[in-house]
């Protein structure tokens, strides 16, 4: 148990899917998991732990944006000892060729700043994704005919942007969609040593204005939870 996390030792697996929202964790244990049970609730942020086609899965609600789930995700490796964490949640699109319900695969992760930026100093660390883990989700990706792209992200520190020029030099060099988590979980995994990968779902899109009804955002997630399941355990 931990300041954040109620779950106890044992009951929170080496492998964890973290959505933001803490009732998409939820649902995705509901849907997704044999025999979820809750494990932590704490602060309202809800924690299952559960198997999927027998290996025991954990799915952590993170909270929004970088310094919540910098606590989480600090909790997680270092007082219960997970080992691949994975990102599932929501991003806003930043390409033409990117469209709503799309998945999106993070192999890199542009960032402002997040957490960590007072330990690399004047460094401009670039955080990076698992390999195997994101050849696996690209597997899987195919493998279900899913609409994917693969490529760099930026994670925002902010929701309510008042600097469409970055957003604009963000579409100029190719980065995918906006969310505001995944560059700090991967400068975890680095200085961890752990693997980490950020899936996400395109629920809006900045150049279209186009977005998903809230009633339609779970029912366009189920792909991005099963690739991150699939790119967890693949062999």
């Amino acid at each position: 148990m931990t300041i954040h996390i109620g779950a106890e030792k044992g009951e929170i697996a080496e492998t964890v899917l973290m959505p933001g929202d803490p009732y998409r964790a939820k649902w995705a244990a509901e849907n997704f998991l044999e025999a979820p049970r809750l494990v932590n609730e704490t602060r309202g942020m809800l924690g299952y732990t559960g198997t999927w086609k027998g290996h025991p899965v954990t799915i952590q609600g993170s909270g929004m944006g970088m310094p919540s789930l910098s606590i989480y995700a600090n909790e997680l490796i270092g007082d219960f000892g997970a080992k691949t964490l994975i990102r599932i949640g929501s991003c806003g699109g930043m390409q033409d060729q990117v469209a709503i319900r799309d998945v999106i695969i993070a192999m890199t992760a542009t960032s402002l700043s997040t957490p960590s930026s007072g330990i690399f100093k004047e460094i401009n660390f670039a955080p990076c994704a698992d390999w195997s883990l994101l050849k696996a989700a690209v597997t899987a990706a195919e493998a279900k005919g899913t609409p994917t792209h693969v490529g760099g992200i930026y994670s925002s520190d902010v929701f309510y942007d008042e600097r469409p020029d970055l957003n604009e030099q963000m579409m100029r060099h190719g980065i995918l969609g906006v969310e505001m988590e995944a560059a700090e979980l991967y400068n975890l995994a680095a200085r961890h040593s752990v693997r980490a990968l950020a899936v996400l779902t395109v629920s809006d899109h900045l150049k279209t204005g186009e977005a998903l009804p809230s009633d339609q955002r779970e029912k366009s997630f189920g792909d991005m939870v099963e690739i991150a399941l699939e790119a967890a355990f693949s062999e």
